[in-house]
Formats: structure tokens, sequence, C-alpha cells
């Protein structure tokens, strides 16, 4: 087996993600990082060896195969454009980039290299995700009519609650749509095989100005306004997105997108409707897949290798009745991106940059539709 050398650019709270679960491949080396202000304190803390202020630095001086990009969603189109075109495969959060035009960019250097380049949707790696593709690949569903859910959270219920994804200068011109509303497009284009055709948006941002703390605090940190010296901030980027959908099988669907929803940490939630039967799946209760019927019992499907489909076998590590959740989904995805590296070109269940291109076309639409208030076609 093909051992790997990895450098991770930003270690907040996904960077940190990454890290852990690249060493939980095996044969994945993390050797270098790279962080503002604190990189020699994050390397100590993660006993990774080399460690840069500046990601050019590590680049240029660290012998890569991969680079992991972590940052800001504005800095993501430039450091990725400098790895890509020093030979080095790249992996890179969510939203892929700001606009339409830089991911145009990236697609086009990555394939012009012939490198490996990724998205992390991560939650295609969620076992009974996968499980449910097989189903409605196999058509038991059946045809499939109708779609909804959302992704909704709290982290930024006060205005109090402060973070770089709030600014529009460094997240894009959309926040909760871009940051967690693509995960939920992504996996329902994914699962479905379908594509979404016209959008209709509307958003609301309930903060008007926020309080941003004169430190700096990490995401998904309670902050301590109360008793700390703060800037009011006027607010641009949407708390909360109502979304409508049209698919271009003639199916509708509609999400709610919100960080203000008080108690929901981290919830995800798709609910397919098809002509045989239905299917909901929940973040929350995430390792098991709810099967609706008119004419049958209703039925709950759990993640269990010795009963799910073959392919869902796959991404799965553990025996039934052992949960498997957010930090799996990481290593199952860069599983399959190492391997496609390695040489591996069949296995390709990860989003690739035409997929975070996609994602930034559809965060576009989505704008368009909000700036104009009518139905916006998705070429």
């Amino acid at each position: 087996m093909r051992k790997f050398k990895a450098g991770v650019i930003g270690i907040g709270f996904i960077g940190v993600a990454h890290v852990e679960a690249l060493r939980r491949i095996g044969n994945i080396e993390v050797v270098a990082i790279v962080n503002p202000n604190d990189a020699a304190e994050k390397a100590k803390m993660l006993c990774v060896p080399k460690w840069f202020d500046d990601y050019r630095e590590m680049l240029d001086t660290v012998d890569l195969d991969v680079v992991h990009i972590c940052t800001p969603n504005h800095t993501h189109y430039e450091i990725a454009m400098y790895a890509l075109q020093k030979g080095i495969h790249v992996v890179c959060e969510k939203p892929f980039t700001t606009t339409v035009k830089e991911a145009q960019e990236l697609v086009a250097i990555a394939k012009e290299k012939g490198l490996i380049n990724a998205v992390n949707f991560h939650n295609r790696f969620n076992p009974m995700i996968y499980q449910l593709k097989k189903m409605i690949q196999n058509e038991e569903l059946g045809e499939v009519f109708s779609i909804h859910g959302g992704y909704v959270q709290d982290w930024l219920l006060y205005d109090t609650d402060y973070n770089w994804r709030i600014n529009s200068e460094e997240s894009g011109k959309t926040r909760a749509v871009a940051d967690i509303g693509s995960h939920w497009m992504d996996t329902v284009e994914n699962v479905t095989g379908l594509k979404i055709v016209e959008v209709f948006a509307e958003f609301t941002t309930y903060h008007k100005t926020r309080k941003k703390l004169l430190r700096p605090i990490e995401t998904f940190k309670r902050s301590q306004a109360a008793s700390a010296d703060y800037e009011e901030v006027p607010i641009d980027t949407e708390d909360i997105a109502f979304l409508l959908f049209r698919f271009n099988n003639g199916a509708k669907g509609n999400a709610t997108i919100s960080q203000m929803c008080a108690g929901r940490k981290n919830k995800i939630s798709l609910f397919i409707s098809g002509s045989k039967q239905s299917a909901e799946w929940d973040s929350e209760n995430l390792n098991e897949l709810f099967l609706g019927r008119r004419d049958g019992y209703n039925q709950i499907i759990v993640k269990d290798p010795s009963i799910v489909h073959e392919g869902t076998k796959t991404i799965i590590s553990y025996p039934g009745g052992h949960v498997e959740g957010f930090p799996d989904t990481f290593k199952q995805c860069f599983a399959q991106i190492y391997q496609s590296i390695e040489g591996n070109r069949s296995l390709r269940d990860f989003a690739i940059f035409e997929d975070g291109l996609r994602g930034m076309i559809l965060c576009e639409k989505i704008m368009e539709s909000v700036q104009i208030g009518q139905w916006v076609k998705v070429e």
C-alpha cells in the first residue's frame, strides 16, 4: 500500500477533523499544517512535525502528495490554484469558492494537470444515505415526485454570535445557503440522481447587526460578549433561507436552511416520496432509514453490513449496533479520494471540483431569485 504525505491548511474545527480522519485511514501521514498566528501551538497539539504561517511556504518547501484546504471561503481559490500549479492533489472544503468564475477556472486547471480534485461533501458517505441512493437506483421507491427537508443549526441564534462566515467578503454573497445549504442540495442530487432545474428563494436576516468580539472566537464556541468589548457590525448575509425547487424529472421540493433554530445543533433532514414508497433520513438518527408504505408495514432499516445493499457495505467499518457518524463520513470520503490517487478510479462517489462548481451555480441562482423575487432557471 502506498504511503501518502498530506498537508492541512487551516486548523480550526474542520481542519482538526481532517487531520483526525486522515490518520484513521492508516497509510496517510499529516506532515505539515498551516495556520495563522498559532501554527506551532496547533502542530504541537496535533503532533504534526512541521508548521507554517503561510501556505506558500509549506507548498514550496514540503514534499506533499495532497493538500487539504480548510480555510475561509474567500481563500479557497488562490490556495487551490497555487497547489494545482505545483502538481499537488487538492481536497477543498465547501463551499468550493465564492464565485462561479473561480470555480470554473479551478475545474479547468485540475483537468489540465490531470490531478485528483475533491470537495468535501462528506454527507454522501453516511451509510444510510448511501443505502437510500442504492435503493433509488434500483427503483425501489418508484418514481420520485416530492423531495423536502432542510439543514438547521442554532449556533448563530444570538446577536452576540459572530464568526467570519457572517462577513460576505469572506464567505461570499450567501452564507447559510453556501455553508450548509450546499450540503443539502448536493446530498439530494447525489442520492436521487436528479438535477435541480429551477429555484425560488427568500432570505431572512434576523439580526441586522451583530456584536463582534474584539478577540477571535472559534466556530461553535459561544461568545462571552456580555463581559468583553465588542463592536456592532452590520450584517449582509442571510440567517435563514426558504427554498423551492423544480427537478429535471418534474419532481418538486423545498428546504429550510437556518443557522438560528434553537436546540438543533446540526440537523439535516431528507424526505423523499416515490410512487412505490417514501423514505426519510435524519442526521439526528443517522444510522436509521425510515421507509413508508401505503399498503404494508412501515419499516426502519438500521445500519448493519449484514443486511444493507452490497455497495453500501463498502463504506461501513463497524458491525450493526455500533454507531458511525460525522467523523466516519470524513474517513470514508478521504479513503476513496486517496484510493483514486493510488490508481483505483472505479470508486468515485466523492464530490469533485465539477460538483463544487455545480454548488456555486446553485448558490448564484438562488441569490438571483432572492434579488428579483422570481423563479430562476438553473442551466
